[in-house]
């Protein structure tokens, strides 16, 4: 058994879930973070247990072929990147053979996959959240990305997975700061005002939303920050507060204050445009979204004639994408402002066969007097509830399109949908967030009488 700052020569053999290499000495299983397949590593024990060790990196023995010269100052202190240190092609291997792994081992389903669709690797990311506090040493503004599994705020201002704008803002925002002494937030007191600098461009429109989130009611000296934002910042639509007064780690609160524009950008994805405000959910990666919902009307197979379900629809995006192609659209989200946008999104694009309801998935759709022929479900990470999946199951559609942004309860619902008489029949990885351990994944399940007839 291993012992806590024992010193071991380690081969890494895998990658978990969360990008950290796994090697294995004498049967027990180590987690290196910063590691890549193929490394012969000289491993410092920082954890020991029972079953498993955590080590750190003291030397590169032997580096994989996968590995390559980092390129960002931060890469391994700060939260975000995972696989900054490898190819991406072997970063797209990875997670291709993650979202195959869970299909077999935890759905126990033999699904063979649609090749992985790689995205730009850097500047794709539409939206930012920058944490701020104050540099102990010398009371300087501190804004950046929490460090790996803490709090602990990494400085950094010019992320290379960000839009250059993010920079720019974040600069005239810091030197207002220092001119004027605003307060920033401490989570262990509950005082201070700013928590968090919130930032989305839209790729296609390039409009951009600049939010702070405060723990307060107004910002001080508001006037000197807007008429520099005005100048220094081109494409800038908004300027929103968040107010946050909860003594918690949630980023935004349920209230905002609008100080200069309309309160919300608008983005183009696939001809419709969509209005996007600071608590909407909207995929980060535009250029890839595009990529993502094509993939989605391909499994759904629309003609025209069809009634499209849409669970968990935000703002609509997904759906009204597709509402040229159907029938008649009815879209079900449990976030009140999201619904309300997908209201206007449907008015603004003239789309004239939609309707959306709020509440949770699962009731409102057993309380829908409907028949969809399709149903489109993009759930939040932790998957659907199997009451959700019976319900959808009662409705009898021939087809149902899952979008997943984890493959562990992708694959665990799809293996709840076969034992009701749905079996998957294709999935495709999508790569939304490069250089990030995370996968997106879309899935087709087809009723037992249309699978057959589609698998012979």
């Amino acid at each position: 058994m291993l012992n806590k700052n024992q010193d071991i020569k380690l081969h890494i053999d895998g990658m978990t879930a969360e990008g950290q290499g796994v090697g294995h000495f004498d049967g027990q299983a180590v987690f290196v973070k910063d590691a890549a397949v193929g490394d012969y590593l000289d491993v410092h024990i920082i954890l020991a247990k029972k079953t498993y060790a955590i080590g750190k990196i003291n030397k590169i023995l032997e580096p994989s072929p996968d590995r390559q010269a980092l390129d960002c100052e931060v890469a391994g202190k700060c939260g975000g990147c995972a696989y900054r240190h490898i190819t991406y092609e072997a970063e797209l291997g990875l997670k291709a053979q993650r979202v195959e792994d869970a299909f077999k081992r935890l759905g126990h389903l033999d699904i063979k996959l649609d090749p992985i669709i790689g995205s730009e690797v850097d500047g794709y990311r539409n939206k930012a959240q920058f944490p701020v506090s104050r540099d102990t040493r010398d009371n300087s503004p501190l804004i950046g990305f929490y460090a790996w599994n803490t709090h602990r705020i990494v400085p950094c201002m010019d992320c290379k997975l960000q839009s250059p704008i993010f920079f720019d803002v974040l600069s005239i925002v810091k030197d207002w700061m220092t001119e004027h002494n605003i307060s920033t937030y401490d989570e262990t007191k509950g005082r201070g005002l700013l928590r968090h600098i919130y930032i989305r461009r839209a790729e296609f429109t390039g409009e951009v939303m600049v939010c702070l989130v405060i723990n307060g009611d107004d910002l001080p000296n508001e006037a000197e920050l807007l008429d520099e934002l005005k100048i220094g910042i081109p494409r800038l639509k908004t300027v929103v507060l968040n107010i946050n007064k909860d003594k918690s780690n949630v980023v935004l609160g349920r209230a905002n204050k609008v100080l200069l524009g309309d309160g919300y950008i608008n983005e183009k994805i696939l001809g419709k445009t969509f209005r996007i405000s600071p608590l909407s959910f909207f995929q980060v990666n535009s250029k890839q979204c595009e990529v993502l919902y094509k993939n989605a009307a391909l499994f759904a197979g629309l003609t025209g004639d069809e009634t499209l379900l849409d669970l968990y629809c935000g703002t609509g995006t997904i759906g009204l994408t597709m509402a040229d192609d159907v029938k008649r659209l009815v879209g079900v989200e449990i976030v009140p402002e999201a619904i309300e946008d997908a209201k206007i999104n449907a008015k603004v694009n003239g789309i004239d066969n939609a309707e959306f309801y709020c509440g949770d998935a699962a009731v409102v759709a057993a309380q829908l007097d409907i028949k969809p022929d399709v149903v489109l479900v993009d759930p939040p990470r932790k998957g659907m509830a199997e009451s959700l999946i019976d319900t959808v199951v009662s409705m009898e559609p021939s087809r149902v399109v899952y979008i997943s942004c984890d493959p562990a309860t992708l694959a665990r619902d799809c293996a709840r949908f076969e034992s009701r008489g749905y079996h998957t029949l294709r999935a495709r990885p999508i790569d939304m967030f490069p250089r990030t351990a995370h996968v997106e994944t879309v899935a087709l399940l087809v009723k037992g009488e249309y699978y057959n007839e589609e698998n012979s």
